[in-house]
């Protein structure tokens, strides 16, 4: 994880978008964590990224998991 002061980062932005791209980088503002950069390799990364964050889904996910902590199950050959 890389750290880099907001006024740095307004003065090159592509430069930290692409290191993004590898990690993640902290922006301060003052010396103290206001936000973090997030950058996608590819648009499956974005994808992802997306699927990970949305409440809707992982309500999915939840329900999916009770369902199956209840023992209610769907084989793959029965689908």
């Amino acid at each position: 994880m890389k750290k880099v002061a907001l006024s740095d980062l307004k003065d090159d932005l592509s430069k930290f978008l692409r290191m993004a791209e590898k990690e993640e980088v902290v922006i301060t503002r003052h010396g103290k964590p206001a936000g973090v950069l997030i950058g996608f390799e590819s648009e499956d990364d974005w994808f992802d990224y997306r699927l990970e964050n949305d409440p809707r889904f992982l309500k999915r996910i939840e329900a999916a998991r009770k369902s199956l902590r209840a023992g209610k199950r769907i084989r793959l050959e029965d689908v």
